[in-house]
């Protein structure tokens, strides 16, 4: 609201006991406010994998009408189904992709409760080598995006790592879209700064991709963690996020490193709150995305100490924002 608006607004205060408050509504600027929330489901796996249904209709009641899901689903390459079955013993879950259902009675359970599928998080190979069987899924499901939600480490060694990676990407965004669905990257924590010659390994991809085929997903944890300015990057590439991660932090913290490495992550983990009770002006970049085309705002709450509680106090806190 503009210094105009609020002036006028605060004059009409003083006549609400003359003029009707339906009139007085028709003359207040509109206010803006999340349509949808959503939920990165990494953020309850356990929740889910006790007790779909339950677990469903018990996020439902929060208010969570979308979900976006991560692989290895049962299509996924084999190279990502290997690495999962090998990190699982340590996460204390095994579930992923649609918790052993098929994708058309998955959306049936969710439907029955409201919840509908926009994304699905999956992984480089399985973009790169079935696109068929993913936009299979997706489009059973009805969902929009395909998302890469990071790079493998041995494919961003060097800045010519991450042009070729870019040229990669105009691929699968052009496999995607014959297939009726879009693909999009989400950024981890790094490449969001200058390199020792200046260079910001991000800005290659945005560069060197289509726009109109190539989006975008923020993660506005990692965005901060790796010293990135999420409001200056809604703005400068208005139209390409069209997804946000909503998590927030206890206090501003930094990677130690390059947050290139999974102990960089691992560390700032303690410092991850429900959003609305840290530091990160989530109403403001909240703001700014809706303005530059942003259309998905999933919570997500990594190893989330009580999924109910934060997931809710997100939801909670995400339903009152107007702007």
């Amino acid at each position: 609201m503009n210094r105009k608006d609020f002036l006028k607004a605060a004059s009409l205060v003083t006549l609400g006991a003359t003029y009707p408050s339906k009139v007085l509504a028709n003359w207040l600027p509109p206010m803006d406010q999340l349509e949808s929330i959503g939920l990165g489901l990494f953020s309850v796996p356990s929740l889910l994998e006790n007790d779909l249904e339950a677990g469903v209709k018990a996020l439902a009641e929060l208010g969570i009408t979308e979900f976006e899901t991560y692989g290895p689903y049962s299509f996924s390459d084999e190279r990502n189904k290997k690495f999962w079955a090998e990190v699982t013993p340590r996460l204390g879950f095994s579930v992923s992709g649609f918790y052993g259902k098929p994708a058309a009675e998955f959306k049936a359970i969710l439907g029955n409760y409201g919840i509908s599928v926009p994304a699905l998080h999956t992984d480089l190979y399985t973009l790169e080598e079935n696109m068929e069987a993913l936009a299979e899924a997706a489009n059973t499901l009805e969902a929009k995006y395909v998302v890469l939600p990071s790079i493998p480490d041995e494919e961003r060694t060097s800045l010519d790592a991450y042009k070729k990676m870019a040229e990669r990407f105009n691929k699968i965004g052009d496999n995607a879209k014959a297939k009726g669905i879009r693909f999009a990257y989400h950024n981890h924590g790094y490449g969001l700064v200058p390199d020792d010659t200046g260079v910001t390994p991000i800005d290659l991809i945005f560069d060197g991709t289509d726009p109109d085929t190539v989006f975008f997903e923020m993660d506005l944890f990692w965005m901060v963690a790796g010293r990135a300015n999420p409001e200056v990057l809604l703005k400068k590439h208005s139209g390409r996020f069209k997804m946000l991660h909503i998590k927030d932090m206890k206090k501003l913290s930094y990677f130690s490193g390059d947050g290139s490495t999974p102990d960089q992550w691992m560390e700032l983990f303690p410092n991850l709150v429900a959003a609305g009770e840290g530091v990160i002006p989530i109403p403001e970049i909240i703001k700014v995305a809706a303005e530059n085309g942003v259309d998905h705002y999933f919570i997500e709450h990594d190893f989330a100490p009580d999924p109910i509680k934060n997931i809710g106090a997100a939801a909670k806190f995400l339903k009152k924002l107007q702007w």
